[in-house]
């Protein structure tokens, strides 16, 4: 029951993942390649019958030297198998541009979820449960439709030459007759029977051997993202690991991954072995075994030699049909680990963006004016309190800047503040996003040109002369040369260098309202200085509230906010100006 009831699910998950792109916008098209490639499959189970019937008509040629017909025969064959080859080839290319649009499709759904509402964010920061979403997007995906457009269409067609063959396999296999307990019995189209109690056979115990495939595939595409992320994190850290030395901690990280993965990928050697010895020896079987049936009807020349073909060919598409699961088992152990990760990749993603509409402990609305906090509280996500019964108003031309020890929650008051922190409750009327700037303490640089990284995350256009100004108002004018260069310039530039990138992307942008979270703290106390007076110069209209330690920074802020982490409130005070 335990069984049934796993598969009624595996297979209600494969439908909830596909149902959506069959009702989509691009249903239309999507019906009428499956329909091509149908009827495609059905043409070649028909080119299969008709070269079933060639096998008749051509041995017992063979067998009566008949000169003619073996020649005629030839050349009917010689069309049969042109048409057959035509069939399949388009069969295949039909489900390849299905395959690919559908993997499309669903690439951009997936895409748009993850990106929804910050869901990636909430993804990596609190859900425990998904590892390696970027994995999931890039090849869960292509696998899940890559696998179940042949699973479907081999299914298909394993249905189509079943019932035609089988028809044929009842009305020349004949009737067997045998003595058994003192009653003759007749058994009509007894190789039907056959055939369908050694494909069964075949199934059952493919099963038994195979059935923990399926769940050690699942944990083998876990184990190599984590490999692949290891070596991936290492890179983009590659400075860092440089500095402290720590190649040999890396390689012990690595080698300690790979070892998992590979003592893994041995289980799974280790069933595929039994399967293929089993699977090897059910097929090599199945070719003698109809000869084997038949032989005493042919020996007694009850059947021609073509009938003995006809016969052996048809008990073999009949098996080979009956057998659809145990030739697929491996691949279909491979799916159902793709559509277990695929469907607790959603489930977790669902999960997220019910738990933000639900979240009812926030009162928001927006305001223009200024930011305010009523009787706030903001928590970690084990429930700890970290800061209780805010009630604070950020006026327009204010510039705050916000200290506290380490652990008092500078930076996760600005995410709050920026609506990414769900561990909030209380009322804020929160600034337009569109009038507001955070600027983390490293930004981020997308791949692409300099002159892309510039404008990021804006798609407003600006001529050379415009980048320029700013990039030497920035002390970074020696980069102008490579506006055009793509480069990955996470690695390329210094932090010095990155945050003065910021500072350019903040003149381009021109907020109301920006947030810097230790935005300058690798630049030294004059370039701080300076760039935080050309905010000033720049953009006289910005209010400006920075996390910083500096006392340097505090001339340029009209008020200090501290953050007391025992007491866990926050009191304000005017600077001295």
């Amino acid at each position: 029951m335990n069984q049934f009831s796993s598969y009624y699910q595996f297979f209600s998950h494969v439908w909830i993942l596909t149902k959506s792109y069959w009702k989509s916008e691009e249903k239309k098209s999507a019906y009428a390649l499956l329909t091509g490639v149908i009827l495609l499959t059905i043409a070649i189970v028909v080119m299969l019958v008709l070269l079933n019937q060639w096998n008749n008509t051509f041995y017992t040629a063979l067998q009566e030297y008949n000169t003619t017909v073996i020649f005629n025969e030839l050349i009917h064959f010689s069309w049969l198998a042109v048409l057959y080859i035509v069939f399949s080839v388009y069969s295949f290319y039909l489900q390849q541009v299905l395959g690919l649009r559908w993997r499309k499709w669903l690439t951009a759904q997936y895409l748009d979820r993850w990106l929804t509402r910050r869901t990636y964010y909430r993804l990596q920061m609190f859900g425990t449960e998904t590892d390696n979403p970027d994995q999931r997007i890039s090849e869960d995906i292509n696998l899940f439709v890559t696998k179940t457009i042949e699973f479907t269409i081999g299914l298909i067609k394993a249905v189509c030459v079943l019932t035609a063959f089988i028809i044929i396999l009842y009305q020349i296999s004949g009737t067997l007759d045998f003595t058994f307990m003192g009653k003759v019995w007749h058994i009509p189209g007894y190789l039907v029977w056959i055939a369908i109690l050694y494909a069964a056979a075949g199934t059952w115990l493919t099963h038994r051997v195979g059935h923990r495939l399926m769940k050690l595939n699942f944990i083998q595409q876990r184990y190599e993202a984590d490999f692949r992320f290891s070596m991936m994190r290492m890179r983009e850290n590659a400075e860092s690991v440089a500095f402290y030395g720590g190649e040999k901690q890396e390689h012990h990280i690595f080698q300690r991954r790979f070892m998992i993965l590979l003592d893994n990928f041995w289980k799974i050697i280790q069933k595929k072995k039994q399967l293929i010895w089993l699977n090897s020896g059910y097929s090599q079987i199945a070719i003698i075994f109809p000869f084997i049936v038949v032989m005493p009807r042919y020996l007694t020349k009850t059947i021609s030699l073509g009938g003995l073909m006809q016969v052996a060919n048809a008990f073999s598409k009949v098996q080979e049909s009956l057998s659809y699961f145990v030739d697929m088992y491996v691949t279909l152990a491979e799916w159902k680990a793709v559509v277990d990760r695929l469907t607790g990749f959603n489930e977790h993603m669902e999960k997220i963006l019910c738990e933000e509409k639900e979240n009812k402990n926030v009162e928001q609305s927006f305001a223009d004016n200024g930011l305010e906090l009523f009787h706030f509280d903001i928590h970690l996500p084990n429930g700890v309190p970290l800061l209780e019964n805010i009630t604070l108003h950020f006026t327009a031309g204010n510039n705050i800047l916000i200290r506290g020890a380490s652990g008092s929650g500078k930076s996760t008051f600005l995410r709050a503040i920026a609506g990414i922190w769900p561990y909030v409750s209380g009322k804020i009327n929160r600034l337009p996003r569109e009038k507001t700037m955070f600027v983390p303490q490293r930004p981020y640089l997308p791949l692409g040109t300099l002159r892309q990284v510039l404008l990021y995350p804006g798609e407003t256009k600006f001529p050379d002369d415009i980048l320029v100004q700013y990039m030497s108002l920035c002390h970074i004018a020696y980069l102008s040369s490579q506006l055009d260069v793509a480069a990955d310039w996470n690695h390329v530039l210094s932090v010095g260098e990155q945050q003065r990138l910021a500072f350019v992307r903040i003149f381009l942008q021109k907020p109301s309202w920006i947030f810097l979270d230790e935005a300058t703290s690798a630049l030294d106390e004059d370039m701080e200085a300076y760039l935080y007076q050309l905010l000033q110069t720049q953009l006289p209209k910005t209010t400006f509230v920075s996390v910083g330690h500096r006392s340097t920074l505090t001339p340029f802020h009209s008020f200090i906010l501290t953050l007391h982490k025992n007491t866990r409130n926050i009191t304000m005070e005017a600077t001295e100006r």
